[in-house]
């Protein structure tokens, strides 16, 4: 009997905390687009970059919404507190809010942007 890991409802998942990865430099333009940098680092990565002219920096452009969410990541919030100031800001348009939220969070975290507190 295999054993799978239990994935957390929306409910549970708002009440997480994220952190951004220290690791990870990122920059605001003029117009407020967060771009994030990611260090293609590691042994495949090398060969790849060197066989292949791969970039030893990858450059992430998060869009209008992403980008309003990445400053509020403090180490404080919990994901459901950042929805509430997406909320205001966007509106309807940023709805289904948390289902959003959540699978934009899943997303940051599947490539180690953030980790959880």
């Amino acid at each position: 009997m295999s054993k799978r890991k239990k994935t957390a409802t929306i409910e549970e998942y708002i009440k997480y905390i994220p952190l951004k990865n220290p690791d990870i430099n990122w920059s605001a333009d003029k117009n407020g687009i967060v771009t994030l940098e990611m260090q293609n680092k590691g042994a495949m990565n090398k060969v790849f970059q060197l066989l292949f002219r791969k970039p030893k920096i990858s450059y992430i452009h998060l869009d209008e919404n992403g980008s309003f969410i990445w400053p509020l990541i403090d180490g404080e919030k919990s994901i459901e507190e950042i929805g509430k100031d997406v909320d205001a800001h966007f509106g309807e348009k940023a709805h289904p809010l948390y289902e959003r939220l959540c699978q934009f969070f899943s997303i940051l975290s599947s490539y180690k942007f953030i980790t959880y507190k």
